[in-house]
């Protein structure tokens, strides 16, 4: 008919997208391509984090030597980087102000000590005078030891390659010529060669200390050297004395804490050995523990990266 519209309609199927030959190669592509720009922005973003607890960890192993952290990136993390930084100036700073007042405090006291030592020599009474002798030998010797103490949280020695079975075992060897009626309590059990990555006077000092203490009030010496996974070795020093009370672990490593009793010394040295000892480990990112054996005795055990 003229002027008249004619209207069609036609139900339509919707949109199938997934069934299209090309939709699964499709989203494949997107989901890689989101996964790779999260991985990007999530290792992005704990770089800096890391970077940090990297430093954090060099500076626990070395306070004096541990490199800055680097103050660049994004305002979060140079604000991160500048406060750590500070800290750690500030710890350096007290280990060295620490150091310079033990220093000096040794420095004043051995020219009184000296003094009261030609003083004694003048006295009469030969008992009287040998008393006090031993005394000043006894406070010299805790000045020395102190003064060593210092020397040692602040030490400068450089890192290198060592043979610590070589070491442990040289240490035995000087033990025996130094006690030859106790040469039959020494023994080493581990590997011909060890190499780690240490400060070889430092870890001398450490191991002949522990080694003196279990000849000393032990009897004996008996050091077990292994490596353990993660890159990591064990040493044992254990000894055949009285052992040590449980609660009195932990307190044995403060310095001038001296526990006669639990370990029979008829006369006793600075309190400042295992002290010392641990300072030193503990500067290479190892650890050291103290437990009585089973069947009485005490096991010193070291732990120390490679």
């Amino acid at each position: 008919q003229p002027n008249a519209w004619l209207t069609i309609t036609s139900r339509l199927n919707p949109a199938k997208p997934w069934r299209s030959p090309s939709f699964a190669s499709a989203f494949i592509v997107m989901t890689a391509l989101g996964a790779a720009m999260i991985f990007w922005a999530v290792r992005k973003l704990l770089i800096p984090v890391r970077t940090l607890a990297e430093a954090a960890e060099r500076l626990g192993r070395d306070v004096v030597n541990a490199p800055a952290l680097p103050e660049s990136g994004p305002s979060e993390i140079v604000t991160a980087a500048i406060a750590f930084n500070t800290m750690a100036a500030r710890i350096r700073r007290f280990v060295e102000d620490r150091t310079f007042l033990l220093s000096a405090i040794g420095h004043d006291l051995r020219t009184p000590i000296t003094r009261l030592k030609l003083r004694a020599e003048y006295m009469e009474d030969d008992e009287q005078r040998q008393k006090m002798l031993a005394d000043l030998d006894e406070m010299e010797a805790m000045v020395a030891a102190t003064l060593a103490f210092g020397r040692d949280i602040t030490t400068t020695e450089p890192l290198t390659r060592l043979d610590l079975a070589i070491l442990l075992r040289t240490i035995l060897d000087e033990a025996a010529d130094g006690n030859p009626e106790q040469a039959d309590s020494l023994s080493y059990n581990g590997p011909d060669h060890l190499t780690i990555h240490a400060r070889p006077l430092g870890l001398k000092r450490a191991f002949t200390n522990l080694t003196g203490n279990a000849l000393k009030y032990g009897g004996g010496a008996r050091i077990t050297l292994r490596r353990l996974p993660r890159d990591f070795i064990q040493a044992d020093i254990e000894d055949n004395g009285p052992g040590i009370a449980p609660e009195a672990m932990e307190a044995v490593f403060e310095p001038f804490r001296r526990l006669e009793t639990s370990r029979n010394r008829e006369t006793g040295g600075s309190g400042l050995g295992l002290s010392i000892a641990r300072n030193i480990f503990h500067a290479h990112g190892g650890d050291i523990t103290l437990q009585n054996l089973p069947g009485g005795g005490l096991r010193a055990r070291v732990t120390l990266p490679v």
